[in-house]
């Protein structure tokens, strides 16, 4: 394993032993207990030792496991292999929904009844690729004598995004098999919708972003206004700020409570999903949500949501949702009913 999937690896133990499963459970092995796990790109350093080669002409740097390493499905199948799962395996290589794909995906497995229980999550690694890939875009945040002060979503002087690193991982169980083992449920999924743009490989689509939460709010089958908060992707770049609050506010029509976490953990790219799903499920149990950090002038080209600013916010609701957004305009929105 090189360092992507080591993350994915210490965040996945730390879910199994929170969701009391020991990988000697019988589960692990039945068939009924599957993976979906993605990254970005797998890790980066292994495909240098690739790169030296073609220039040099000099193998020496290649081993046996420089392409199980730097491989798209690395996490997911270091992982599979580790626990010793004989279930079904997704791998969801999506850019920065990655690890919602994951969620989304597993829920689905689960909810039409071809698995049980699903390990799912996302993994990325910093290297200066990922940082170089939104450079070039004029993405990135330049404010690198302040770096307290970024990122600034939704602030009419953002500058762009930060890039983080980290890996999330969840454990998703068909319900009566949940309790029938006397599990800790930390919330249910009940909404999952993706779509893709179809327009842009990089810009955003506010219409597309708009069709994702809509099917993810009749797959709930709730009314936008029972959804108490949102969890944005909120990067901090002037067209995806404006395209995702406006789409947002196209389905809800008045001023939820949004925040995002990158405000606190910089963009984690496909682990963001995971992470960011995490942190509001625990938010809505504990009925607190944390504000944007570096918000003191909200963009008015930016939708009226109602921006959580301060010391945070107490919400008592018993629905909340997580948005992501990626590169090959591919929209994730999943729902989390509290129990």
């Amino acid at each position: 394993m090189e360092r992507v999937a080591q993350m994915a690896l210490v965040s996945c133990d730390a879910a199994l032993e929170s969701a009391h499963l020991n990988p000697a459970d019988p589960i692990f092995q039945s068939g009924r207990m599957g993976i979906s796990y993605g990254s970005s790109m797998g890790a980066i350093m292994p495909l240098m030792d690739f790169y030296s080669m073609i220039v040099t002409n000099d193998t020496s740097k290649i081993g046996a496991t420089s392409y199980i390493k730097c491989m798209p499905q690395t996490c997911a199948a270091n992982l599979e292999v580790y626990y010793k799962l004989k279930g079904r395996l997704i791998t969801t290589n999506t850019a920065c929904t990655s690890g919602s794909q994951s969620i989304g995906y597993a829920y689905e497995t689960i909810k039409f009844g071809l698995q049980d229980v699903m390990i799912a999550g996302g993994s990325d690694e910093f290297t200066p690729i990922n940082t170089a890939t939104f450079d070039t875009l004029f993405s990135t945040s330049t404010k690198n004598k302040t770096p307290q002060l970024t990122p600034s979503a939704y602030d009419r002087n953002r500058d762009g995004l930060v890039i983080g690193e980290g890996a999330g991982t969840l454990i998703l169980e068909e319900y009566e098999h949940a309790l029938a083992r006397g599990a800790t449920i930390y919330a249910e999924i009940v909404g999952f919708g993706t779509t893709t743009d179809g327009t842009h490989i990089t810009s955003p689509n506010q219409d597309t972003i708009a069709a994702a939460i809509r099917l993810a709010v009749e797959d709930a089958g709730i009314s936008p206004d029972q959804i108490g908060y949102i969890n944005t992707h909120g990067t901090g770049t002037t067209i995806g700020d404006i395209c995702e609050t406006n789409a947002t506010f196209d389905i809800f029509r008045r001023a939820v409570p949004v925040s995002t976490t990158k405000s606190y953990t910089g963009h984690t790219l496909g682990a963001c999903g995971a992470i960011e799903a995490w942190v509001t499920i625990n938010m809505m149990n504990e009925g607190w949500f944390h504000p944007n950090l570096n918000l003191n002038e909200i963009d008015t080209n930016c939708a009226p949501l109602d921006y959580i600013t301060g010391s945070g916010r107490t919400i008592t609701t018993e629905y909340i949702m997580s948005n992501n957004f990626a590169f090959g305009g591919i929209n994730t929105s999943l729902i989390f009913k509290k129990l």
